[in-house]
């Protein structure tokens, strides 16, 4: 497991010593439980640690934080067997690496299903959080990184397709958050971020609760890309099933549907579709911004969101307990 640079003590202790140099510590968790977040039988090892490492390392980046550390405990059956448990490992390690961060300790027990829980640990560097809290009127939305892949993914294994569109596959079974986007931002004056981990609309819901203020999408702004669209396509030209791959139903796809065609069933993906992890910051108007974050749309006076103006029904992402 890498250490990471400010690890002084690492795995081998009853805890870990990571160094501070800001002297505050920015601190997130997260969980997957097997067939709530992932499934094996549709993910490889590998791939469910990196995703795992991903949900947590993203957090602390939405804070214009740089990644320290991770700490990681696992419960699976004893059946599971050890090659699955070194290959998630290895793909755990792998992210941490990108992300500049160690692995430092965690806990393993038995349980009748695979659950993992990670806490990333963080270090600001001197600046200051970049909260939730800080929009305002006439700032502007950006986005950096993909949004509506991970969701594209999801409703192609849903529906059996997971040999079809391998990279949109591979994006729900393995996304790659742009880490250093976020203390980019905070350089840059952000005065709110957060990571899309439940979906575009829900999780700007969040800023805009937070700091008071209405943010309105401008979906000619969206990038809702070819792969998207053929996806789409393709899943609204096979049979409607009400069924899924793994039993559970689905609201039919025809053309009839509010879905009906691959351009906003693909527009949907990219405005309600969670765990790509991109990160959507707001900036002072005029900031000048790097190529890689996409204006997307603006800060006004009121509450909620809207999109193109217009509020929308319906959630704008996942929803834990509906």
């Amino acid at each position: 497991m890498p250490a990471g640079p400010l690890t002084s003590v690492g795995i081998g202790d009853d805890a870990a010593v990571v160094g501070a140099p800001s002297g505050s510590v920015v601190a997130a968790v997260d969980l997957l439980i097997e067939g709530r977040h992932f499934r094996r039988d549709w993910s490889a090892a590998y791939d469910i640690g990196v995703k795992a490492a991903a949900r947590s390392l993203a957090d602390i980046a939405a804070m214009g934080a740089v990644n320290t550390a991770l700490l990681v405990a696992l419960a699976a059956p004893g059946t599971l067997p050890a090659r699955w448990a070194t290959d998630l490992a290895d793909g755990l390690a792998a992210e941490a690496a990108r992300a500049g961060a160690g692995i430092v300790g965690g806990d393993t027990a038995r349980a009748d299903l695979v659950l993992l829980s990670v806490t990333a640990l963080g270090d600001l560097a001197g600046r200051r959080p970049v909260l939730r809290s800080g929009a305002r009127p006439g700032d502007l939305v950006a986005v950096a990184g993909p949004l509506g892949h991970s969701a594209a993914g999801l409703a192609l294994l849903q529906a059996g397709r997971r040999g079809a569109f391998a990279e949109l596959v591979a994006a729900h079974r393995r996304p790659a958050p742009p880490y250093d986007a976020g203390p980019e931002a905070s350089l840059l004056g952000a005065t709110a971020m957060i990571d899309v981990s439940d979906g575009l609309l829900a999780d700007l819901g969040h800023v805009a609760e937070a700091s008071g203020v209405q943010v309105d999408v401008d979906s000619s702004r969206l990038t809702v890309g070819a792969p998207l669209r053929e996806a789409a396509a393709s899943l609204l030209a096979a049979a409607p099933s009400s069924r899924t791959e793994a039993g559970y139903p689905r609201p039919p796809m025809t053309p009839d549907s509010p879905a009906g065609s691959p351009q906003a069933m693909a527009l949907e993906w990219v405005l309600t579709g969670g765990e790509d992890h991109a990160l959507v910051a707001v900036f002072p108007p005029g900031t000048p911004l790097p190529h890689r974050w996409r204006v997307i749309g603006e800060v006004r006076d009121g509450t909620g969101v809207t999109v193109d103006g217009a509020a929308r029904r319906g959630p704008g992402g996942w929803q834990h307990f509906r």
